[in-house]
């Protein structure tokens, strides 16, 4: 791909319209020191120095998005507690629209939070419970994106098997908006039929784990399983450190990471299919769509945090390479 083509792609991610439907969650990063390990038991005692909250999950999908195109959307389901309001405040602060988002105060948001200390993560702590849409919640979501207008281009399904993505919901989601592309970011915990859709990214272990071949199954084979398996036009996996396979029916393509330094993995994935979705819906080839998500994610493991992509950091790496 020449930088001539690489930039007349990214200027047309800028006309896009895009949904992501997934589980929505909030990310809090505490920051820290550590100068001595604890008397009480034989773990490091962290001073905090500060925090920061992140949309994170498929809120993160869409913070990536937003960094290329004004024309975001997220949908989802989260209480209406304060992690709740710190949520859709991060949201509408950076310009994405929340209002297809669904709101029951019975239910607890998730909160991941991550400690931080001297570019390491030291612990997570989760706090979530199952948030699964009722009949009523999934048949007003689906009203909601059919009255709307202009149309998506794109749509990503962001599956971190917190319960939001029902087998039905996800059909109705994929099969609701035709002629558009439709990508999906699995989870193994969630093996949904993806039937239809243009695109599954997963990494190599949820790849593994949904193709269901033998361990020493090679990757040309998972591939090609789950081609076939999912009934999709394409399916890109992650390869961590190796960058990523793509197949589409015709021969494997591999593409090798870009990454200059790994400081923090946390949402590459997110960048990846975030990136990977603006460039099918701008009308790259599927190689040129995978290259660009492969950068992108080689610049996002190079920030601490769930970091974003610029799209002139994005045009940089990929005219450097």
């Amino acid at each position: 791909m020449t930088p001539q083509r690489a930039q007349d792609l990214i200027q047309r991610f800028a006309s896009l319209q895009v949904l992501v439907a997934g589980d929505l969650m909030l990310d809090q990063f505490i920051w820290g020191n550590v100068s001595r390990i604890s008397p009480e038991a034989p773990v490091p005692v962290v001073e905090v120095t500060s925090e920061s909250f992140y949309a994170g999950g498929a809120a993160n999908v869409a913070r990536n998005l937003r960094e290329f195109t004004p024309g975001v959307a997220v949908a989802g389901l989260i209480g209406a507690d304060a992690p709740a309001r710190r949520l859709l405040d991060l949201l509408d602060g950076a310009g994405i629209d929340s209002s297809p988002i669904l709101q029951d105060p019975a239910l607890q948001t998730t909160v991941k939070t991550r400690v931080i200390a001297r570019h390491q993560q030291v612990v997570r702590i989760d706090r979530e419970t199952p948030l699964v849409p009722n009949a009523g919640q999934s048949a007003q979501l689906l009203s909601t994106l059919a009255a709307r207008t202009p149309p998506y281009h794109a749509v990503i399904l962001s599956d971190y098997a917190k319960g939001f993505l029902t087998p039905d919901l996800a059909a109705a989601l994929a099969a609701q908006l035709p002629g558009c592309v439709v990508t999906v970011d699995p989870s193994p915990y969630n093996p949904l039929p993806w039937s239809g859709v243009t695109a599954v990214k997963p990494n190599l272990k949820e790849a593994r784990a949904a193709a269901q071949l033998p361990q020493n199954a090679s990757i040309e084979e998972i591939g090609a399983a789950l081609l076939e398996k999912w009934g999709t036009q394409m399916v890109l996996i992650t390869l961590g450190e190796h960058g990523m396979m793509l197949f589409d029916g015709e021969e494997p393509y591999h593409t090798p990471t870009r990454a200059r330094e790994v400081f923090d993995v946390s949402g590459a994935g997110d960048t990846a299919i975030a990136v990977f979705t603006l460039g099918l819906a701008a009308g790259a080839t599927p190689r040129e769509a995978a290259e660009l998500a492969n950068h992108a994610s080689g610049i996002a493991v190079g920030k601490l945090g769930t970091a974003t992509v610029s799209p002139g950091e994005l045009l940089d790496s990929l005219q450097r390479s």
